[in-house]
């Protein structure tokens, strides 16, 4: 296999690992350049890229490889500005046509709005799950700044919040084109608040975004434990609110679930729409499939899309990389292929998504839910903030993983059994009449089923 269609496929499968943003951020300018003496040498743009594909994705890329050639024993990164660059129009056109033959799509972003072209309304799936969300967001997408301000959206990973939160930006900057556009991760929002202190430039990132006529932010539940970047959030929000400038906001849960955060902005998030999204049915998971096999130029039998929606059930995302692996091995190979060979290249990919959660696991998901100390937690503390979270382990502890009442004492620190049956019934018992406690569940089994 020669340099190039190693690397492809390498990709290909790194592709359907992580998320397409950190795909095209780390791997798009990236190229094998040697490979002899049982050792790989990859080109990178960049010493930052270089670093990052060292330290965390390595193993990731070296497995793989292994797997494709099994006299690979060394991996090298060196910097090259003219990493994936091509000498012609006719090599750029070349590989841009491999590129689409392999299903990997170009990120193509608005650098003023920082928007990606491809998330629209028209290739949202609606189902019973998100019907709520899609129809607040295309509300607020007709009258920006006059209804459902702002707009919350909350749900588990991989359900399609940032797809519609980016959908609505380009609906509004489609129809009025005039209206300044922001979309932002929280982390990204949390590094510019730092650095403006850092350069005593805070009041230029404030006139900044008062300018904003309609401002996205995603993941906002990483604001819990920011102090800083709350109170600068927090004047921001009001002005942009004060002047009926659009705010919508995502998070992997609804504002009474996120910990440590500002009971003052608790309540601005809590003063507009509130929309959650929750896992698709299998008739919306099969028009899911439908819809991106279209939009890749695909054609698979009912039989095998039956297969799929069947057994990957609560990420979206997953659905669509089982896609890909299946259209990157079908063009690659110039074949069709059945359910049986279906079966065996999803295997690993299958095996993966319906991977039981392990009690640390259930145990560390709390943990980062709640915002507390793993001290604490397996401690004998009894302040509420702590009984909750460490009730709500035992609950599922016991609920998902079906350990006895023993083990679970012990997992949480060497509690008693007569405890952990305690916490088991109460937590039973609060679900029947607290709405805020079934979703704080139900967000905490989303997040185990796609971790």
């Amino acid at each position: 296999m020669d340099k190039k269609e190693l690397w492809q496929k390498v990709l290909a499968q790194i592709q359907n690992k992580i998320s397409s943003t950190n795909f095209a951020t780390w791997f798009k300018k990236t190229k094998i350049i040697s490979k002899k003496d049982k050792c790989i040498t990859i080109a990178v743009p960049n010493s930052f890229a270089k670093e990052w594909l060292k330290n965390k994705y390595n193993d990731d890329i070296k497995k793989i490889l292994e797997e494709l050639e099994t006299n690979i024993e060394t991996i090298n990164y060196t910097i090259s500005n003219n990493a994936n660059k091509k000498n012609s129009k006719n090599k750029k056109d070349k590989k841009a046509d491999l590129i689409g033959q392999l299903g990997f799509q170009e990120f193509k972003k608005d650098k003023d709005t920082n928007l990606n072209f491809k998330y629209n309304f028209d290739n949202f799936v609606v189902g019973p799950f998100n019907e709520l969300s899609h129809a607040a967001a295309s509300a607020v997408s007709e009258n920006p700044g006059t209804v459902y301000n702002p707009l919350f959206i909350y749900g588990g990973v991989g359900l399609g919040k940032t797809h519609l939160l980016q959908a609505i930006g380009n609906k509004i900057h489609k129809s009025f084109p005039r209206k300044k556009i922001k979309y932002i991760s929280l982390e990204k929002f949390t590094s510019e608040v730092v650095s403006s202190i850092r350069n005593q430039k805070m009041e230029n990132l404030k006139i900044k975004y008062r300018k904003i006529d309609v401002l996205i932010l995603d993941d906002v539940q990483f604001l819990a434990g920011k102090e800083k970047t709350q109170e600068e959030f927090f004047h921001i929000f009001n002005t942009l609110y004060e002047k009926n400038k659009q705010i919508i906001i995502s998070s992997d849960r609804s504002p009474k679930s996120i910990s440590a955060l500002t009971e003052r902005l608790r309540s601005r998030f809590e003063g507009g729409m509130i929309a959650d999204i929750s896992y698709p049915d299998y008739e919306t998971r099969i028009a899911i499939l439908k819809t991106k096999s279209k939009e890749k130029d695909l054609s698979f039998s009912s039989e095998i899309l039956d297969y799929i929606a069947t057994n990957i059930k609560k990420n979206i995302r997953e659905l669509e990389g089982a896609l890909n692996k299946l259209s990157v091995y079908q063009k690659l190979n110039n074949e069709e292929i059945n359910l049986k060979k279906v079966k065996s290249l999803l295997q690993n990919f299958m095996q993966s998504s319906r991977k039981k959660a392990t009690p640390q696991e259930v145990i560390d998901a709390v943990i980062d839910f709640y915002d507390v100390n793993k001290n604490s937690l397996l401690s004998s503390c009894r302040r509420q903030e702590i009984v909750k979270p460490r009730q709500v382990a035992m609950y599922l502890l016991k609920n998902e993983l079906k350990l006895s009442y023993p083990s679970i004492g012990k997992k949480l620190g060497g509690k008693d059994h007569t405890t952990a049956i305690y916490a088991y019934k109460k937590i039973s018992k609060k679900l029947e009449d607290d709405d805020n406690l079934e979703g704080e569940i139900t967000l905490l089994k989303q997040k185990l089923a796609s971790a």
